[in-house]
């Protein structure tokens, strides 16, 4: 990640609010604490995905929801991914930022988490990153501010899923993939290949769905030329 160097808030500039989730105590407290030297107010904490879906909806039902919610993947009460799937119940809900830590690489759970209709103001790092504490505060500022931020290491694994599929592509559905990365449109594509307009449209749908490209996943196009050009760049 980039580090960002943020030398403090301007002083009329209201502290960002945090509701933090994590089952261990200590880290939470230890969190917590870094967050309250960084300027963040931490206005509310809980220890399973329950209690923090909790403490979101009382916070909502007083108007005073907050600037974004910090949560581990794996909480009580199944220790599996409770964390992940209360911080997306509470951002279709309330729309309300979410960064979500993961102790592992886990592209399928950002996957999922960046699938919501709303991607904005959503990150999903490695707890690793806590440590880097001009990075985190940096990420987690532009989570709050409606940004998206994404762990390089989880990027690069969904990015290699994703080139796997390039494999199954056909010849003609290469083509368009290559002629979509110089920024044509569909009908520049059908023009170029001397096909009809529905043709190209199938092939775009083909390269989606080969790419594991959801149909309700934002910027597709952009994800499909990310890959081949990943692919493409490699030595």
């Amino acid at each position: 990640m980039t580090t960002a160097n943020w030398a403090g808030p301007a002083a009329d500039t209201p502290a960002p609010t945090v509701v933090l989730a994590d089952d261990s105590a200590l880290l939470r407290e230890g969190v917590a604490g870094l967050l309250g030297r960084q300027g963040f107010d931490v206005v509310a904490q809980a220890a399973d995905a329950d209690e923090l879906r909790s403490c979101v909806r009382d916070l909502a039902a007083r108007s005073a929801l907050p600037d974004v919610v910090v949560t581990d993947v794996r909480m009580p009460p199944t220790m599996t991914n409770d964390g992940l799937l209360a911080a997306m119940d509470l951002k279709h809900e309330h729309d309300v930022a979410v960064m979500v830590v993961s102790q592992y690489v886990a592209p399928a759970y950002a996957q999922q988490l960046f699938s919501l209709p709303s991607a904005s103001g959503t990150g999903y790092l490695l707890k690793d990153r806590v440590s880097e504490v001009a990075d985190f505060v940096a990420s987690l500022r532009v989570v709050a501010a409606g940004g998206v931020t994404i762990d390089p290491e989880v990027t690069r694994a969904i990015m290699r899923s994703r080139t796997a599929g390039l494999g199954d592509l056909t010849p003609r559905e290469r083509d368009v993939l290559e002629l979509m990365s110089r920024g044509l449109s569909n009908s520049q594509i059908a023009a170029e290949l001397v096909v009809s307009g529905a043709a190209v449209a199938k092939h775009v749908a083909n390269i989606f769905t080969k790419l594991g490209l959801e149909a309700g996943e934002e910027n597709r196009r952009v994800r499909a030329i990310l890959t081949y050009l990943g692919e493409a760049g490699r030595p």
